[in-house]
């Protein structure tokens, strides 16, 4: 059995969120709970995911603080996941990855989901990454600079 490398005490912000949420079916989860999913069997039904491997997914979740186990809404004996304000903050990441898959794989006439304003009814604009003065930036217009400890 190959061992899983981890991250978590890697120098690189991307590495240690990996870590954390970079298996797919997580992701895929937390996108989940984002569009109101709360119980486990909510859960499987959307993602079609073996029961081992949506346990082992929502343990780590819950263990990384991205979703916590609650009490069910309607005062049932069940348990819940709700997302965290650590999860609630991985909302501009899942949009990100919808846009970009939008972008690159999707032919322009093609049907998918969309998310919209809830308010308005509108699309979302596309997410831009932009400077402190508010100009957009692209990969050109960065750099990575490794602190060190003091």
């Amino acid at each position: 059995m190959v061992t899983r490398t981890r991250f978590d005490d890697s120098e690189c912000p991307v590495a240690r969120s990996v870590d954390a949420i970079g298996d797919w079916w997580s992701l895929l989860i937390v996108r989940d709970a984002f569009d109101g999913s709360r119980r486990f069997g909510e859960f499987q039904r959307s993602l079609g995911v073996a029961k081992n491997i949506l346990t082992a997914r929502l343990r780590t979740l819950v263990a990384g603080g991205v979703l916590e186990s609650v009490p069910a809404s309607d005062g049932s004996a069940y348990r819940e996941y709700a997302l965290t304000p650590k999860g609630k903050a991985l909302f501009p990441v899942i949009v990100a990855l919808r846009q970009w898959g939008e972008q690159n794989f999707f032919a322009p006439d093609e049907p998918h989901s969309q998310l919209v304003d809830r308010r308005q009814g509108y699309r979302l604009r596309a997410l831009e990454v932009l400077s402190a003065d508010g100009r957009p930036l692209t990969p050109d217009d960065t750099t990575v600079h490794k602190l060190s400890a003091q």
